[in-house]
């Protein structure tokens, strides 16, 4: 029984990690971003390890994305996004969930 509860946990547990991914590939994201490496803009796990522990990241990476920015990362800027800042908080905190362990 122990052993159903474990993959019960883990199946709720991994599909929102999942969707995100998906989400991020909806809102073309990925066009420029790639969870382990740099392409038009930083690799996700160097976001996550730059923003980890800070208490704002969240609200300060949902409000970058749906605004847009630059400077942060070199001198191409990310360009306002078409999502919701619901949308934009569940693709920060996958994006911050992915700092390398």
């Amino acid at each position: 029984m122990k052993t159903l509860l474990s993959l019960i946990a883990a199946a709720l547990f991994a599909a929102p990690a999942f969707a995100n991914q998906e989400l991020a590939q909806k809102k073309n994201c990925l066009g420029c971003h790639a969870v382990d490496k740099k392409l038009v803009g930083p690799a996700y796990q160097d976001v996550a390890a730059k923003y980890a522990g800070q208490k704002d990241a969240v609200e300060k990476l949902t409000q970058k994305i749906i605004k847009g920015g630059s400077g942060a990362w070199g001198q191409v800027p990310m360009p306002p996004n078409a999502v919701t800042e619901a949308e934009a908080k569940q693709l920060v905190t996958w994006v911050l969930s992915l700092k390398k362990k």
